[in-house]
């Protein structure tokens, strides 16, 4: 028989868990159970994976310290990994039981949790252990206290070694509507390389900001209603013709073309220029400016300048009228002939 303890709290000396756990783990020792323990919080760059531990598994213990909310965000993101990736037809037959301590307000609220989450996954859920401690020395060297913790400990051998029936509940009914994702089969070098992508902060915003990018591309591409020649007509302009005002100069300039109806959105960051189709919230903006493509094209091929078809009145503008002179600084654009 082989039992895995997966513990959610913060590993701190005061944790009144760990002691419950300890005698867990005596007990198990002695009826000669092989215990695999996961501390969450030294796994927290790998918990997206630990739902492959489960695979071997017999019977699962979910530890948690009610601190001040909840079960705590590392259970939470086990439990989530679970439900992502684990193999729901192996979670049909692990038992699960739940062991939460409270210092404060709401052991039986993180106790129902972890049944709920457990048994929506098509786990079998067992009695746990569910206690509130106010005074942890008093709590630790308490013999009555220890026998009922042992006795539980050896109730969930009892259950998970005989297969035990358990009553049925809604949870069970419920699950079968839900659609279930499918588990990634995944080798332990792939496992290990998933984890760490997860838990490279870099690597996913630098994904997340690719991915932005490619999306208001083909938004701005599909939108047009010129198609890809009209989304680059101003834009290529732009690149081409960009003079940084140094690393220190930042502005949002918006171009919204009344003809149209499309909205030229124009960043600048020190040295970086970045140009698409799309919106912008109006506090991130700059300089707003309303004209119509004939006007830009103007402006574009040199025939005159932004601040010129302000002063016509061929351009309208609001915003810092100081950024909205850069613009010819920023962009110098050739006469054509």
């Amino acid at each position: 028989m082989k039992i895995n303890v997966y513990y959610g709290g913060r590993g701190l000396i005061e944790d009144p868990t760990l002691y419950v756990l300890n005698r867990i783990l005596a007990v198990l020792e002695e009826l000669r159970v092989q215990v695999d323990r996961y501390n969450l919080y030294e796994q927290k760059n790998n918990i997206t994976v630990l739902s492959n531990t489960l695979k071997e598994a017999d019977g699962v213990i979910l530890a948690v310290n009610v601190e001040w909310l909840g079960i705590g965000g590392f259970m939470h993101q086990f439990l989530d990994a679970c439900w992502l990736y684990a193999d729901k037809e192996k979670l049909r037959g692990i038992y699960m039981m739940p062991v939460v301590v409270a210092n404060t307000y709401g052991e039986r609220e993180a106790e129902a949790m972890l049944v709920k989450a457990w048994e929506l996954m098509g786990g079998l859920s067992a009695e746990g252990i569910r206690v509130f401690v106010e005074n942890q020395a008093e709590f630790e060297t308490s013999a009555p206290y220890r026998t009922i913790i042992e006795r539980q400990a050896e109730a969930f051998y009892r259950i998970v070694n005989q297969k035990g029936r358990i009553l049925p509940s809604s949870d069970y009914v419920v699950k079968k509507s839900i659609p279930v994702s499918q588990p990634l089969e995944l080798t332990p070098q792939e496992s290990e390389q998933l984890s760490r992508y997860v838990s490279d902060d870099a690597r996913v915003q630098k994904q997340k900001k690719d991915i932005e990018e490619l999306s208001e591309l083909f938004r701005g591409m599909l939108g047009s209603e010129g198609g890809a020649e009209e989304r680059y007509e101003f834009e290529k302009n732009l690149r081409d013709n960009f003079r940084p005002q140094g690393r220190a100069f930042r502005a949002v300039y918006t171009i919204f073309f009344i003809d149209v109806e499309k909205t030229l959105v124009i960043e600048i960051n020190g040295e970086s220029l970045r140009c698409y189709y799309g919106e912008k919230k109006e506090s991130d903006v700059d300089v707003a400016a309303k004209t119509t493509r004939e006007v830009m094209n103007k402006i574009v091929n040199g025939r005159t300048t932004f601040q010129g078809a302000f002063m016509s009145g061929e351009l309208t503008c609001r915003g810092d009228f100081k950024t909205l002179r850069t613009f010819d600084n920023l962009f110098t654009f050739d006469i054509l002939s």
